[in-house]
């Protein structure tokens, strides 16, 4: 026996020696392969991003001057147009003094002072994600002091994972390859040694299924234990199966019986000539008959509740209907000892769940206390806190403390239901109903005697606001609401009547444009009730940070990209993967927080019955050449954006700066003619067209090419030398009430739908290419012989946005354009 179980040990061991033991060396050696390939490319990648992070810090200390013994520095395009665009950079620039000139304050809080020309790194958590951060000192002298000026630049370390990632990726394959094809040699080796397992194989898979005797062909050692202990298994399957056949045979002998004893009781009663006898039989086979039937329905009914939780069947119902739907179910002399009392506040609240399910709690609930009990049964509903409460309490035996959880079970009743038909089926259902809609099911004794069956519901989270404005969506027409900072609302109620479902949208663009886009989503998702609030693009940024919207958005669209980008890179967006994502073009969008959706060139207006067409300046600098050959001509009527009031015009002269080397001839020029400035496109859309302006620059080609359309005085002329393009951009805020709705909206933009409401009656243009529509991206691009230059939505748009770098922008600009006397 001992030497049996040697021989059998040895045999055993042997396989797994020869087969586990190679392949623990095989993954171990290539566990540690990879580890030191994961080492290598962390290192790799840092190395890599670590340079771009001290370029762009050194850019930025390039830039460092001193003025009046204060310093200050306009930080340059490039020291962020080196970033890939798929992370997001913040820095901070420190005086000697340690006080921040520009950039995030709070990132220069968390850093220490540098005293050194070298770049150090460090990795912190800044803003709950972890960012690698480049430091540099400069120094600085004047006449009063020498000091150090430390610059901080921090990256998120998204893409350089990505890039340790790939290398990863690249290397390890082949490890992963190989060692593979060695645990499947081994493997191979292996089955070769035990070919007379595959007897073993063929013998049971050829058995009939109801075979199960034990296996008599003839096995290596080295499996016998195996064959043994499958001998064993069977043995035990037969027994199984041969106890389950005798059951399912009992039940159905026990199902027989009673069926038997009703046909027997009526061949009795067809018999029977006494008619006393008679109606005594006929009752007996009443009674069986009734309560076969309420087993077989409660049956059904639960496999019926079974298939909808499973299936989740969900909408939103009332209390008030649940009763009432039960209540009308029942015969007018058994409703009379129904006493509902409902507070006002559980009338109302709406129950989220399965209409069907909650019915039949309820009915299961109300049926028991009218069964076991004779005088009136009570319905009560109130709201504690967040949660809807209910009971159902009547006068009968009531349930002992010890029977009450068995009684929640199937097929049990408790021991005053003795002498009453029933199938002990309807509190197990009420309880599985109750459990799947996250309610609390109680049985409690009542007072003066009975039973109290109450289930508290959780409340669907709606604010007191939002049931109001739910309230005012069923009115069938756009309202316009009053907001208590400064935008006018305009409520879009759902096409379906649906009061529940509210998209709050906050943005740019004019509501009668926008308009166009709401009635197209409207028309695919009616149950969505929207509101638009139109604002400028300046205070919607600046109220969304200070919280001064008056209310909470689920989405925020402006054409000022650059501060929607900011808004991102402070980590204030939800990211997400529209299905659409791919086909915008790599410009339009970043991080998948923020995503472009019209085509707007940058164009120049003018009213043809002030400037003639031989005249016309189709380039930016023919245009300052005009200005300044006839100057008294056009003084006071030349207008442009507002770049200290405006988002979007301090968007477009920042990237006019950059481009275009007669950028500050043109301010000039307009500093000479006196030049109009205004906050918006519509103002000077309508100068130009009354004729009380001759021309307007930058004006946005999307709403110019509208106004044409209706019929305005003006004609429009896309730049022949290059043409700034921007995109209207869509973000979803972390603190969006229902980013879900958003997210559907986003989808809507960017499909083909979308896109065909861009390109069609609101000029706004498509940007996703090869679409349809007059004002298509290519449509748009033919009317000019320019080069293009979409604004790319990325890292280099915060440069423009420098506190400081702004500040001096702008106070240049107003020194130029608007000279003191």
């Amino acid at each position: 026996m001992s030497a049996a179980k040697d021989r059998s040990g040895k045999s055993f061991s042997l396989r797994r020696r020869i087969f586990a033991l190679a392949v623990v060396l095989l993954l171990l050696a290539a566990v540690v392969l990879i580890v030191f390939i994961r080492d290598y490319a962390e290192r790799a990648a840092d190395r890599a991003f670590d340079r771009l992070l001290a370029a762009s810090a050194l850019t930025i200390a390039g830039a460092v001057q001193v003025e009046n013994e204060a310093v200050v520095v306009e930080i340059p395009f490039a020291a962020f147009a080196m970033f890939s665009g798929g992370d997001r950079v913040f820095y901070a620039v420190e005086d000697p003094d340690a006080r921040t000139v520009t950039g995030y304050e709070d990132l220069a809080a968390q850093m220490p002072e540098t005293a050194s020309a070298e770049p150090s790194f460090t990795d912190m958590t800044y803003r709950d994600e972890t960012v690698r951060v480049a430091s540099i000192g400069r120094l600085i002298s004047t006449p009063s002091d020498t000091g150090w000026v430390t610059i901080h630049v921090a990256e998120t370390q998204n893409q350089r994972e990505a890039l340790s990632n790939e290398i990863l990726s690249n290397a390890v394959l082949p490890v992963i390859a190989l060692t593979l094809l060695a645990v499947g040699l081994v493997w191979f080796g292996v089955s070769r040694m035990f070919a007379p397992l595959t007897e073993l194989e063929h013998e049971l898979r050829t058995r009939p299924p109801d075979d199960l005797s034990p296996i008599t062909v003839p096995v290596p050692i080295e499996v016998d234990h195996l064959v043994s202990a499958l001998n064993a298994f069977m043995a035990r399957l037969r027994n199984a199966m041969e106890r389950v056949s005798g059951l399912v045979a009992e039940a159905a002998h026990e199902v027989r019986t009673p069926l038997a004893s009703l046909r027997a009781q009526a061949e009795v009663a067809m018999d029977e000539h006494d008619p006393e006898a008679l109606r005594r039989r006929v009752g007996r086979i009443h009674q069986g008959a009734v309560q076969a039937s309420q087993l077989v329905s409660q049956l059904l009914m639960e496999a019926t509740i079974s298939h909808r939780m499973d299936n989740r069947e969900i909408e939103t119902t009332t209390l008030l209907a649940v009763v009432e739907e039960v209540r009308q179910r029942l015969e007018p002399e058994v409703q009379r000892r129904l006493s509902i009392m409902l507070k006002p506040e559980a009338t109302a609240a709406p129950l989220r769940g399965d209409r069907v399910a909650l019915r039949e709690m309820m009915r299961n609930i109300v049926d028991n206390a009218l069964i076991y009990s004779t005088g009136q049964v009570s319905i009560e509903g109130h709201v504690v806190g967040d949660m809807l409460v209910f009971s159902v309490s009547d006068s009968g035996p009531g349930i002992d403390d010890a029977e009450k959880p068995l009684v929640l079970e199937r097929f049990r009743r408790g021991k005053a239901s003795g002498g009453t038909i029933g199938s002990g089926l309807g509190l197990s259902i009420v309880s599985r109903v109750a459990e799947a809609h996250r309610g609390k099911l109680a049985l409690e004794d009542r007072e003066g005697g009975g039973l109290t069956v109450s289930i508290a519901f959780p409340l669907l989270r709606r604010a007191a606001g939002a049931l109001s404005l739910a309230a005012a969506v069923l009115l069938t027409a756009p309202l316009l609401l009053t907001n208590p900072v400064e935008a006018a609302s305009t409520l879009y109620p759902a096409k379906d009547g649906n009061a529940d479902t509210v998209l709050t949208i906050l943005g740019t663009t004019d509501t009668p444009l926008f308009a166009f886009f709401i009635e197209a989503f409207q028309a695919q998702r009616p149950d969505i009730g929207i509101v638009y609030e139109e604002w400028d693009s300046l205070p919607l940024y600046q109220g969304f940070l200070e919280g001064k919207l008056g209310r909470e958005p689920d989405l925020l669209i402006s054409s000022a990209s650059d501060l929607q980008l900011k808004l991102a890179n402070d980590g204030y967006a939800l990211g997400y993967d529209s299905p659409y994502l791919a086909d915008l073009p790599d410009w339009a969008h970043w991080r998948s927080e923020v995503f472009g959706f019209t085509f707007e060139p940058a164009v120049i207006i003018y009213n043809p019955h002030e400037i003639a067409a031989s005249e016309v300046p189709r380039t930016h600098l023919t245009l300052a050449e005009l200005l300044e050959t006839q100057t008294e001509r056009f003084r006071g009527r030349i207008a442009t954006y507002d770049i200290a009031l405006s988002g979007v015009g301090y968007l477009l002269a920042a990237q006019d700066q950059t481009i275009s080397s007669t950028f500050w001839r043109l301010a000039s020029a307009f500093g000479r003619v006196g030049a109009q400035f205004s906050g918006s496109s519509p103002d000077i859309l309508n100068g130009v067209a009354e004729g009380s302006l001759a021309l307007g620059y930058n004006v946005l080609g999307s709403y110019a090419f509208a106004r044409q359309a209706e019929g305005a005085s003006i004609e429009v002329v896309v730049p022949d030398d290059y043409v700034l393009v921007l995109t209207r951009s869509m973000l979803i805020p972390r603190s969006a009430p229902h980013p879900e709705l958003a997210r559907a909206f986003i989808d809507f933009a960017l499909s083909p739908a979308g896109q065909a409401v861009a390109a069609g009656p609101t000029a706004l243009g498509a940007v996703i290419p090869q679409g349809t529509g007059e004002w298509t991206s290519e449509a748009i691009a033919a009317r000019g012989r320019g080069a293009i230059q979409p604004i790319p939505l990325g890292p280099g748009l915060l440069v423009a946005l420098d506190t400081l770098r702004r500040q001096r922008f702008i106070d240049t600009w107003q020194e130029i354009v608007s000279p003191k006397p």
